[in-house]
């Protein structure tokens, strides 16, 4: 189970899980250990929810809404069992703390299964049912991701409670999670272009800004580059709501609970104090910047001493502008201008800050990156419409030249 650290917590639920690396998402494959913390949603979650439905103006929350109810479909284990062959091994996508995610297709307008090939595919996510991660975790997806609607949050189509199995329907995301882009070395998958990482992080912003600027705001509590999800045009939606929880209330700065999350993402005021604010989001989004400009994982215990983690080791460099080059993913050379790659380096900072007040609202988070978007559209003229590759034949033979500062990545 590896090793766990604690605080204390003021939830009346029982422990579930922490991931130590990554917990199974809809579209894309993990290998993950889990360590003893706490589960976040209780049966009350459901009224809770009910009670926080948003009356806020569209623009505040930056084009989703909050349902007055979930709509949801609630399948039969058995229409699962048919859109996924019965969990024929050919159609699992991965597995991780929570259990197996499958294949499975379903009739677009019904939603009944379908064969093999024929009309939707969809993400099945089956309950383990030793898994640590189950019941609250379970609960919690239904009962945030099925209220919430945002271009940037993956799809709950819907879920299956019968006897003792748990699933859930998801929308099938084509391209799987920005973490198998950026660490795993796949032939066939090119790396991501300045560009796309630029997109990525955007929408990714767009999900957590809608997320925290709900009349009662939403924690996420989990972000990180696994928990990312990329559809067919590198559309990124948020997935994994199994560990969020609401953000405070009644002029409270904070809500305390055990300590959740994934190494090397959680921040440090939360690791410490138990103490879990808006914007610890925000520094986990700060996280997944450092890996996407630099193309190391946050947490790579194959690496040196002192450089395993990854916010330890180059939050000092950030500052620093001619540091800055080395540091960057060699995959990328040549493509984003010396200001761009500047203003990136700063924005992360910011985000890392030790001191949450410090941290910017994750509206300032998405303003500051198109921001830097606009500064790639007047160097090059037009926007980049392409897929993963990269911008020329120069810069792909980068990519096959890789700096001294650069460790060889390792596969998970």
């Amino acid at each position: 189970m590896g090793n766990c650290f604690g605080s204390p917590s003021q939830d009346s639920i029982p422990s579930a899980s922490f991931t130590t690396t990554n917990p199974p998402t809809p579209g894309s494959s993990n290998n993950n250990t889990t360590m003893d913390f706490s589960a976040t949603s209780s049966s009350a979650g459901k009224s809770q929810f009910s009670a926080a439905v948003s009356e806020g103006n569209d623009e505040a929350n930056l084009n989703g809404q909050i349902l007055e109810a979930a709509n949801l479909k609630e399948f039969t284990f058995a229409d699962l069992k048919s859109a996924t062959k019965n969990f024929k091994p050919d159609t699992l996508l991965g597995e991780g703390g929570f259990g197996k995610v499958f294949k499975g297709w379903i009739d677009e307008k019904t939603l009944a299964p379908s064969k093999t090939g024929i009309g939707m595919v969809v993400a099945i996510k089956k309950l383990n049912p030793e898994s640590m991660q189950g019941l609250q975790e379970w609960q919690s997806e239904v009962n945030f991701l099925g209220r919430l609607s945002h271009p940037n949050l993956v799809k709950l189509l819907g879920y299956c409670l019968e006897d003792k199995e748990l699933l859930l329907v998801y929308e099938f995301m084509q391209r799987g999670s920005l973490e198998n882009h950026l660490f795993r070395r796949n032939p066939a998958i090119e790396p991501l272009s300045w560009d796309l990482r630029l997109k990525i992080a955007i929408g990714a912003a767009r999900g957590l800004a809608f997320l925290h600027t709900s009349d009662k705001k939403v924690i996420y509590r989990d972000f990180k580059a696994s928990n990312i999800l990329l559809d067919g045009n590198y559309n990124a939606k948020i997935s994994d709501f199994g560990l969020a929880k609401f953000g405070p209330s009644g002029g409270d700065s904070h809500v305390t609970t055990r300590v959740m999350g994934t190494y090397g993402y959680a921040a440090p005021e939360y690791i410490a104090t138990g103490h879990l604010y808006v914007k610890s989001d925000v520094y986990g989004f700060g996280v997944v910047l450092l890996e996407m400009l630099t193309g190391l994982r946050a947490l790579d215990t194959k690496r040196p001493n002192g450089q395993q983690n990854l916010v330890d080791w180059l939050k000092p460099t950030l500052p620093q502008k001619r540091k800055l080059k080395p540091i960057m993913d060699v995959r990328i050379e040549g493509q984003y201008s010396s200001k761009a790659m500047l203003q990136a380096a700063q924005l992360t900072l910011k985000c890392l800050e030790s001191d949450p007040k410090s941290r910017p609202s994750m509206k300032e988070v998405v303003d500051e990156l198109e921001q830097i978007d606009a500064i790639k559209e007047k160097k090059r003229g037009t926007r980049s419409t392409t897929s993963g590759s990269l911008g020329s034949s120069a810069s792909h033979q980068s990519s096959h030249r890789r700096s001294p500062f650069h460790l060889k990545p390792h596969d998970t």
